[in-house]
């Protein structure tokens, strides 16, 4: 969870002369030596860290006094020469901190309610992790012993584990509307493409109003409607980009019946796996109307390597790029984080399908113009 300290968090530190203008932080840090520093850190608009105190441990323990604030933030601890931080979300209610020296991403933050969820979440996602990592074991000995039956069982676990960890999640941020760290969880489903555009245009609209306000829903819903731009059921973005021969092509220019948006690279080595499907998918549909136009994110200086890999992989159809890798404006607007990815646009440019590969990709295309 320590991914999340890089999102954009509201901060609002208001000093206060009386004691019940502040919250009390007492912790225990167990095992840690006599004078050990910790530091005590929030995250400002500016996405840095910003130093709030450094206390030092005394009998295993330290305490920290801060002002309240009626706005939702985010702090974490980090201890001197150990790598990791302890998340905890101010309240404006004295809380309570446990530090293992053996174990920092066992350490926690109680005494209110975000904390006590997370710290729950927390203890739940690590079970997950360790399911997980049973089964990937399981999965490689069976492998090298030639097990292919077990290894077929093991592979579904892992994916069964792995929809369990995704209902877990959701299931706890429609527990959780008024934790900005269901705000903050959302958010990474959400870019991981965990989460559809539409369910989390639902989610977010079940936030309470004060975690609706903060920053960082601001910047989930920013980044919900860039998927919808690029969803399916939407239209699809039109553009305009450079093919090999330094001709502008649109998008709108090569639409057929079925057109097909590809996102590779000449370096992408899954992408150099897929293509001779795609070549095959192409070759027997293009007559019947179906058109493919590539999107290559090889960059600066890479031209020939783009040009050559067309030509070795017998891609035979529209081709663009604006040689700059990942910052490439059609894949921003496309919201594309990997590849291969794959747009399936029907004679209005309309997105009818993502992401389809191998015999999935041959059999849509086949129920589309298929005989």
């Amino acid at each position: 969870m320590r991914r999340f300290f890089a999102i954009l968090l509201t901060l609002s530190i208001i000093s206060c002369s009386t004691n019940d203008s502040n919250y009390k932080l007492e912790g225990k840090a167990l095992g840690f030596a006599e004078g050990t520093k910790i530091f005590v850190f929030t995250v400002a608009d500016n996405n840095q860290p910003i130093s709030l105190d450094t206390l030092t441990v005394t009998n295993e323990s330290f305490t920290g006094i801060y002002p309240k604030s009626e706005n939702l933030s985010i702090n974490y601890l980090q201890v001197e020469n150990l790598k990791g931080n302890i998340l905890f979300f101010p309240e404006n209610t004295d809380l309570k901190a446990t530090i293992y020296k053996d174990s920092l991403q066992s350490s926690f933050v109680t005494g209110s309610q975000q904390n006590d969820s997370y710290k729950l979440f927390n203890e739940k996602i690590i079970f997950f992790n360790t399911e997980k990592g049973k089964s990937v074991e399981a999965y490689k000995t069976a492998r090298r012993e030639q097990d292919n039956l077990l290894a077929a069982d093991l592979k579904k676990q892992s994916a069964m584990i792995a929809e369990s960890e995704k209902n877990y999640k959701l299931q706890f941020i429609s527990d959780n509307s008024n934790s900005l760290f269901a705000v903050l969880l959302l958010t990474e489903m959400v870019s991981r493409k965990e989460v559809a555009a539409a369910e989390a245009t639902e989610i977010v609209s079940n936030f309470s109003p004060k975690v609706a306000a903060t920053s960082s829903a601001n910047s989930l819903n920013t980044m919900i409607a860039s998927m919808k731009k690029a969803d399916v059921g939407s239209e699809a973005p039109n553009f305009t980009a450079a093919t090999p021969e330094g001709e502008m092509l649109a998008l709108n220019d090569v639409l057929g019946k079925y057109t097909i948006i590809d996102f590779w690279a000449s370096w992408c080595k899954p992408c150099r796996r897929e293509n001779p499907n795609v070549v095959r998918v192409y070759n027997e549909y293009h007559d019947k109307g179906l058109n493919i136009i590539s999107v290559s994110l090889d960059k600066a200086g890479q031209e020939s390597r783009w040009i050559q890999a067309i030509e070795d992989d017998k891609m035979d159809w529209y081709h663009v790029s604006n040689l700059k890798g990942w910052s490439d404006p059609i894949a921003k607007t496309y919201n594309v984080r990997s590849i291969p990815a794959t747009f399936l646009l029907d004679e209005k440019g309309n997105i009818i399908a993502k992401n389809l590969r191998g015999n999935a990709l041959d059999a849509k295309i086949a129920s589309l113009l298929g005989n």
